[in-house]
């Protein structure tokens, strides 16, 4: 939410920003406007760790930056858009992380660890700040829970993923379990997430720990999925997967 301000002051703001960093022709923002970007963004995360999401404005976050108010509502709008940022960048790092494993390794098993263990590596520098930000993307109301419409978009990304590892394995999934699939397993790496948030071990070993035993568990399931007793778990899965999305 923004700081309490007129609107006509922060659009006069906003267009100053506009003239002092100027979006290039085709949408591509200058160099210059990239690094007053990520030097917003940067302020933002600082400040969010060491004060707390709600106890944070975006008047503190553009004194932190030294940029003007303008220039900061200019780039991003709220304090939500600026968390956004944050879940693309680590969207963007895990992708680059673990594209190796996906484009060489066939086995099921393997795929999914080195996406989920490529997942932790690339969240540990966040991890303090993690903590901190859980206390607002847990409302079930707010615009940065995961399963909120907000964040449809980078979800549908991070499921595809998913697909990517059950698309690219040797591992025969069909039916169903290969449509609902994807969205179990980030469904799965949430909770992941949720642990490694609370996780206070050395280096968050008990995380990559639980990583290592939990892919090895979710391999033997989907090895043992094809046996005629176990396909009613399948609809159940499948109709789980429906309730977390609040589909009808």
């Amino acid at each position: 939410m923004r700081d309490p301000a007129s609107a006509t002051q922060a659009r006069a703001a906003s267009a100053a920003a506009g003239a002092a960093d100027p979006v290039a022709g085709g949408g591509a923002k200058t160099l210059r406007g990239e690094q007053t970007r990520e030097q917003i963004l940067e302020a933002a995360l600082a400040l969010f760790r060491d004060q707390g999401y709600e106890g944070t404005t975006m008047r503190a976050i553009a004194r932190q930056a030294g940029v003007a108010v303008g220039n900061a509502y200019y780039y991003f709008r709220s304090k939500e858009s600026l968390i956004q940022e944050f879940y693309r960048r680590t969207h963007r790092e895990h992708l680059a992380a673990c594209a190796g494993v996906l484009a060489t390794e066939g086995d099921f098993k393997a795929r999914l660890a080195g996406v989920m263990r490529a997942k932790v590596d690339t969240m540990m520098p966040y991890h303090r700040f993690a903590g901190v930000l859980f206390k607002t993307a847990a409302d079930p109301a707010s615009p940065l829970n995961p399963w909120s419409p907000e964040s449809g978009p980078l979800r549908r990304e991070a499921t595809a993923v998913f697909a990517a590892v059950v698309a690219g394995s040797r591992q025969q999934v069909k039916g169903e379990l290969r449509e609902a699939l994807p969205a179990l397993l980030w469904t799965y790496h949430m909770g992941v997430i949720l642990y490694w948030i609370h996780d206070t071990s050395a280096g968050c070993r008990r995380t990559y720990r639980l990583v290592d035993d939990s892919v090895d568990l979710v391999s033997r399931l989907l090895a043992l999925s094809r046996l005629p007793p176990l396909r009613p778990l399948v609809r159940i899965a499948r109709r789980f997967v429906s309730d977390l999305a609040g589909e009808p």
